[in-house]
Formats: structure tokens, sequence, C-alpha cells
């Protein structure tokens, strides 16, 4: 009785390690897009907070806020300024991943780490592509 017990509580609490359903972790974080063309931000406004989309199919993480930066760029003669009509959109993400040995937060077919470039943030209506990942946090039970 006492195995019959144990497997059920195993199947009804999920397995964790190999051969068993991993648990899941908490994640945040923020993806830079820039040089956006300054009408695009108006528009997410509509659909945040919004479902994280990857591969057609809807993700355990949801877009929850966007802000808006000037976007510079540097002159002929080495002096920055402020490019008109575009911006630069500033994500924020947050989530659970897959809490595995090693953390490969996977948000998709997308990994997340700071620094990792060429990122889309997509939902069902909304689609930037060219970010950077720039901050990452998890929440790592101890």
């Amino acid at each position: 009785f006492g195995v019959v017990a144990f497997g059920g509580y195993k199947l009804v609490n999920g397995a964790s390690g190999s051969g068993g359903k991993s648990s899941r972790i908490g994640i945040k974080y923020t993806v830079k897009c820039e040089e956006i063309d300054e009408r695009v931000y108006d528009e997410p406004l509509k659909y945040i907070p919004s479902q994280v989309m990857s591969n057609g199919e809807l993700c355990s993480v949801n877009i929850v806020g966007v802000e808006k930066e000037p976007h510079y760029v540097m002159t002929a003669d080495g002096q920055w300024v402020e490019e008109y009509g575009k911006v630069d959109l500033v994500f924020s993400l947050e989530g659970t991943v897959a809490n595995t040995a090693v953390i490969t937060s996977e948000v998709g077919s997308q990994e997340i780490r700071v620094g990792k470039s060429d990122h889309i943030v997509k939902s069902e209506f909304i689609e930037v592509t060219g970010g950077v990942i720039t901050s990452v946090e998890w929440d790592i039970p101890e």
C-alpha cells in the first residue's frame, strides 16, 4: 500500500529529475528593441498584458509592460542626436520556465540569457524583432 500511495503522490504532484515532469520557476526579463518606428509604440499598449507566442503556440510567459525611450544616432561630426520618428522599446516579460539542472531557460524556441540578440517579442497581437535581452531574474527556490 505504501508504494501505491507514494506512486499516486508522485503522479499527482509531478516527479522531478530525469524521466519525470520538471518543476517550474519564475522568470522576469527585459528586451530592448532599437530603432523602431515610433507609431509601433502605441499599438502594443492596447494588447498588454499579452501572452507570449512561439511557433504558433502560447507560452507560460506574458508581456507585462513596454516603455519608450528616444533613439539616438551619431552624426558625421561625432554628436549624438535623437532620431526623429524612431524610438527604442523596452519590453518587460514574466512567467515561468522549466526548472532543470542547468538553467537553459527557454520560452518557446528562444533561449533567455542576458545579452542574447535577435530576440523576438511576439504574442497573438504583437511582433517586434531584433531585441536584445538586457536583464534576467529567476525565482529559484532555495
